[in-house]
């Protein structure tokens, strides 16, 4: 989903931008498959999830994620845009709309759960989307229960081998209060199972 985060590394598995000036860091902070060494493609090609999450300033959170998908860019690409039904396919997806498009910019508004064992806790959001096909979908929250959340999809070509990397990058903050590590803990949780999740929907298509 990493050159541009900032801060020393929490945790990390594996390998370790556009509606304000805060993307241009998210763009250095994906790092293309073609910057990756051989060993962390050679994982995620025999099914591995490579995740990294870092300390960041002011309590922000930096995760990101990368997946091997046995599809095509189109098949991934609708699998991310299909906003309204990603409660049927994702993880702790409680629901999701579009409320407004115009032309490559959506707003979507979207519940969730997130947290672990009786520390769950319902999120409501809307996220300000902008999609750059076929290679990005960059979001930011225009209001809700973070502080900072924004990041971006990216979807590149996997070289010599059929089939697309997808990589997650975000910058995450509750509103409430959370410590870093506890935000850290549920992202190194959960966002396996959503990549996951697309990896399932893409090539079922």
């Amino acid at each position: 989903m990493q050159a541009a985060f900032a801060g020393p590394p929490l945790l990390r598995k594996g390998l370790s931008g556009e509606f304000s000036m805060h993307f241009i860091r998210l763009f250095f902070m994906h790092k293309p498959h073609s910057c990756m060494n051989e060993t962390a493609i050679k994982q995620l090609l025999e099914g591995e999830i490579l995740i990294d999450l870092e300390f960041l300033p002011d309590d922000v959170v930096g995760v990101s994620g990368n997946i091997y998908i046995n599809a095509t860019h189109d098949k991934v690409w609708a699998t991310l845009t299909d906003y309204d039904n990603l409660s049927k396919n994702l993880p702790k997806v409680i629901s999701s709309r579009v409320v407004a498009r115009n032309g490559k910019e959506i707003i979507l508004s979207q519940t969730g759960k997130t947290g672990i064992f009786i520390f769950e806790k319902t999120l409501h959001f809307s996220l300000k989307v902008r999609e750059e096909y076929p290679k990005k979908i960059s979001f930011e929250q225009e209001e809700g229960d973070f502080s900072v959340y924004r990041g971006n999809w990216v979807l590149e070509s996997c070289g010599t081998e059929s089939g697309i990397l997808l990589s997650y990058n975000a910058e995450i903050k509750p509103h409430f209060f959370a410590p870093p590590i506890l935000v850290s803990f549920v992202q190194r949780q959960d966002l396996p199972g959503i990549l996951k999740a697309h990896k399932l929907k893409a090539e079922s298509l």
